[in-house]
């Protein structure tokens, strides 16, 4: 997959055949000649995405989406619930490996403290043991705060002689904020594992659902279109309360004979109540 006409993903047959996240694409093919490129549609990879996260939102509320395809919950609780983070690991397999939304994509996960040291756990499958993430991540290479390979920083670090990122890490606070600002303060932290930024996770969004039963059934529309104003208030009332509103409704209708009726209808601006 590419953007700018560099590498933002890939998969593990072309990671097997050298191809890297932040490679420009004619180098890709090169190291990989039978790859196949596509462009990027940020779009399709949240929609593809949100099950994922839902099947997540099932085992620890409170999930943090980086991006399409990267998330990060707080294993706490969870860890008290399914007996360690062994057991967590399971269960978030369990939960998002059979998803049909994955397509057969690869699906890593780990587990480490901060959200950066996490990340490379779960490039590499690993639970990192508490207290013990600087220690995971010194050997790692610079280029891991940023593969895009687009970061003036990353560059900078080389050309001094940092070429690991317990290199970087061993380097002075104080020094390291004062030559390369805030940004470079706070990829020394990320690469000393000190990412101690608590998961912000997002709010599950509000399920709301309104239903009409009309009991002994009717047979005149008047009649049901009255009936159901009430519930249709209450519904746009809601979504209007969260900051919401309705553009498309869907009108589903079962008869007693166990016939189904289904109808859309798309609004050009907002749908209210009348409507």
């Amino acid at each position: 997959m590419v953007t700018a006409n560099r590498v933002v993903a890939c998969s593990h047959a072309a990671r097997s055949a050298g191809v890297r996240r932040g490679l420009r694409r004619r180098e890709a093919q090169s190291r990989c000649p039978e790859l196949a490129v596509l462009a990027r549609n940020e779009a399709a990879e949240a929609r593809t995405f949100e099950p994922v996260v839902a099947a997540l939102e099932s085992i620890a509320p409170g999930v943090e989406i980086t991006r399409p395809g990267l998330a990060a919950i707080g294993v706490r609780g969870p860890t008290r619930y399914f007996g360690g983070e062994t057991g967590v690991l399971h269960a978030l397999s369990r939960a998002v490996g059979g998803l049909p939304a994955l397509g057969g994509a690869d699906l890593l996960i780990g587990v480490a403290d901060g959200a950066f040291a996490a990340e490379q756990a779960a490039r590499r499958g690993l639970i990192v043991e508490a207290d013990c993430s600087s220690e995971f991540l010194a050997g790692l290479p610079v280029e891991t705060l940023d593969p895009s390979g687009a970061s003036p920083l990353i560059d900078l670090l080389r050309r001094l002689g940092l070429l690991t990122l317990g290199a970087f890490a061993q380097l002075p606070a104080r020094d390291v904020l004062a030559r390369f600002g805030p940004v470079g303060a706070w990829a020394h932290r990320q690469a000393g594992g000190r990412d101690d930024r608590p998961v912000s996770g997002r709010r599950p969004p509000v399920e709301f659902t309104v239903t009409l039963d009309l009991e002994p059934g009717v047979e005149r529309v008047d009649t049901v279109a009255f009936s159901a104003r009430g519930v249709a208030e209450q519904f746009i009332a809601d979504l209007a309360g969260h900051g919401l509103a309705c553009t498309c409704l869907e009108l589903q209708a079962f008869s007693e004979n166990g016939e189904e009726t289904v109808r859309r209808w798309r609004h050009a601006g907002v749908l209210s109540s009348v409507d």
